[in-house]
């Protein structure tokens, strides 16, 4: 029997976790040269792009050798602006294609009609969009940008940017890393006992995160999206803030999960989530939120654009094309396309002054309210992004202010959802959202603080063991983009 895409290489799977993780550290551990060390690393992301999928190494070779070779090819300056014209269509080709494929076989998939007719329903695997190829392709774009702005940055080796192309901890999701900030670590870092340990830590608070927080959050929100009845304003809230919590948490504790694993192998991963619920404004939020990404197209969307060097108006009109490219790479699909215009459209009011949030955070009570408008706007965003079409979303987002029509079958939802495991690990939720913590005067370099942070996290690893044996696989969501 097939897994489902990506099951067998999750992090948070029994395999990852027992097998093929504790297999590359103990063999990483032993070996001592860098070069060596590189190359099971090398090793080490290629068997994991098998595990998922033949074809999804297959393709991930092909187009790490094109975009080298185009690379080699700039650096040289030869034809330098055509090869890098090329290699940037090439990558972005193959996005679109499996992006558009597999938008098209999902609409397809609710009529059986055409499914048969076309070919066996399902619909073949190969139709579905390879493993992290958003994440995959746009390395290669930004490779291939930063070899053509400066021919310093070009790989040396092949190995050493298919190395960088296959880093398994940042293979499905993230963070997005730049070759020129990637290829230093390749020689000369430090690999100590104290780093591992910290990068494991991370880890299993990431895997706590997903496990624990993003799972039951998660509950309660597909609860309420699967709802076929009207919905009404409490199954409308609740809904929306739980999604918003899951994907936070699913995200961010990826997030750390990957960064954790990255500094175990003695490398530094990108920061990608910095307490975005915080945030006083959209603008600030995406200044918060993938922030990798969000890097990614400021760097090679938003300045080729002209950034905001061409008058207010200009620059509006550059973050809402942005914002809608956005939502596309998410999929072709009018929910997403809908939240990347909606965060487009406010962030260009920001811009414009239209919306006046640093004005607002001149006093205590204008900085709520900046808060609380941040707030509003990324949960009905998400509300939409989460939604199975735009007629379901904009019902949800209806009855978040008029759902006043209370059923029997509601009621009985919500009591199914919102059991006391629950709301408790909500609540817990909602606190980590914010950086309080940070804010303790800990003493972190204290002997003692790091043995009880140690013993902390062994028994939240332990804890994260019995979820995973008590629960059945559950995909990051992440991971299908």
């Amino acid at each position: 029997m097939r897994r489902a895409k990506g099951e067998i290489v999750s992090f948070d799977s029994a395999f990852f976790l027992f097998c093929y993780f504790p297999a590359v550290f103990v063999i990483y551990a032993l070996v001592r040269n860098e070069r060596a060390r590189n190359g099971l690393l090398l090793a080490a992301g290629l068997a994991f792009y098998t595990l998922g999928r033949l074809f999804d190494l297959l393709l991930v070779l092909l187009l790490a050798g094109m975009t080298y070779a185009l690379g080699r090819l700039i650096a040289r300056g030869r034809g330098a602006r055509a090869a890098a014209v090329a290699a940037v269509l090439l990558n972005l080709g193959v996005l679109v294609f499996f992006k558009s494929v597999e938008a098209f076989t999902v609409r397809l998939a609710g009529s059986d009609f055409w499914m048969k007719l076309l070919f066996a329903s399902p619909a073949p695997a190969a139709l579905t969009a390879p493993l992290g190829i958003s994440f995959f392709t746009f390395k290669c774009v930004s490779y291939t940008v930063d070899t053509y702005r400066d021919p310093k940055n070009a790989a040396g080796g092949f190995g050493s940017f298919l190395l960088y192309v296959t880093f398994f901890p940042e293979t499905v999701s993230g963070p997005l890393s730049r070759y020129r900030e990637f290829a230093p670590q390749l020689t000369g870092r430090r690999v100590t006992a104290e780093r591992a340990a910290g990068g494991l830590c991370r880890f299993i608070r990431g895997l706590a995160k997903k496990l624990f927080l993003a799972g039951a959050s998660g509950a309660v929100a597909d609860a309420v999206f699967a709802y076929t009845g009207p919905a009404d304003m409490r199954l409308a809230w609740a809904g929306a803030v739980c999604f918003t919590l899951q994907l936070f948490f699913d995200f961010s504790g990826y997030s750390d999960m990957a960064i954790g694993l990255a500094g175990a192998f003695g490398f530094t991963s990108p920061e990608n989530f910095n307490y975005p619920y915080a945030a006083v404004s959209v603008t600030d939020f995406w200044r918060r939120w993938h922030m990798s990404l969000s890097g990614w197209f400021r760097d090679y969307v938003y300045i080729p654009l002209g950034g905001n060097r061409r008058g207010k108006l200009r620059t509006a009109l550059n973050k809402f094309t942005v914002f809608a490219l956005c939502g596309l790479w998410h999929g072709f699909g009018l929910t997403y396309l809908l939240w990347g215009v909606w965060h487009g459209l406010l962030a260009g009011l920001e811009s414009l002054k239209v919306l006046d949030v640093p004005r607002w955070r001149k006093s205590r009570a204008g900085a709520a309210a900046g808060h609380v408008y941040t707030l509003l706007a990324v949960l009905l965003g998400f509300v939409m992004f989460r939604a199975g079409s735009a007629g379901q979303g904009f019902s949800l987002i209806g009855a978040l202010f008029t759902g006043f029509s209370f059923t029997p079958a509601g009621t009985a939802l919500l009591l199914r959802a919102f059991d006391g495991r629950t709301v408790f690990l909500l609540i817990l939720g909602a606190l980590f959202c914010f950086p309080w913590m940070d804010r303790l005067p800990w003493r972190k370099d204290a002997g003692w603080f790091r043995a009880v942070q140690l013993g902390v996290y062994a028994a939240l690893f332990a804890l994260c063991l019995t979820e995973l044996a008590a629960g059945g696989f559950t995909p990051f969501i992440y991971a299908r983009f």
